[in-house]
């Protein structure tokens, strides 16, 4: 059974995201949403709340599993029996941000794979940093996010822009 993990911070998660993850799921037996609890980014979400917006997301996914990780992914690809490490790419800058990772992860673990998958041209601007920015300046998020968690993103939103 080939494993894959596709990481990501998932702040919130995106169309983009759920792209790589669908065309990942038909490459691999079983791919692993690693949800990175990273206690130095200021995230908008828990990790919990990442998790369940992502087990709405992918419900549809039968061979999609969510789970939420710290530390080096390389030990947590290990830890998961792992051969791949599946990322998306939307443009050159971060093709030179994940070739850099790909290569250390290399360097630690040559037995896990990195995989590159380019966005969909749709996709290719969008990212939860877009999303936010959109919502907080009173824009609609609807082509942006799945349509399952979208009430839940705009919430958070709402409580955010009140706090500004």
């Amino acid at each position: 059974m080939k494993t894959a993990i596709c990481p990501g911070s998932f702040d919130p998660v995106t169309l983009g995201h759920l792209d790589i993850i669908k065309r990942a799921s038909k490459l691999f037996d079983k791919v692993i949403v690693a949800v990175l609890l990273n206690m130095d980014k200021k995230t908008w979400f828990t990790i919990g709340e990442r998790i369940d917006l992502l087990k709405k997301a992918t419900a549809d996914i039968p061979n999609v599993e969510i789970a939420g990780f710290e530390g080096l992914l390389v030990d947590f690809a290990r830890q998961k029996e792992a051969c791949a490490i599946v990322k998306g790419l939307r443009a050159v800058s971060d093709f030179e941000y994940e070739f850099q990772m790909a290569l250390t992860n290399m360097k630690l673990d040559s037995g896990v794979e990195t995989m590159f998958l380019t966005t969909s041209s749709e996709n290719m601007y969008l990212s939860s940093s877009i999303v936010k920015q959109v919502g907080l300046l009173g824009g609609d998020i609807k082509p942006f996010v799945p349509e399952c968690v979208h009430d839940e993103i705009v919430s958070r939103i709402k409580q955010r822009s009140r706090l500004r």
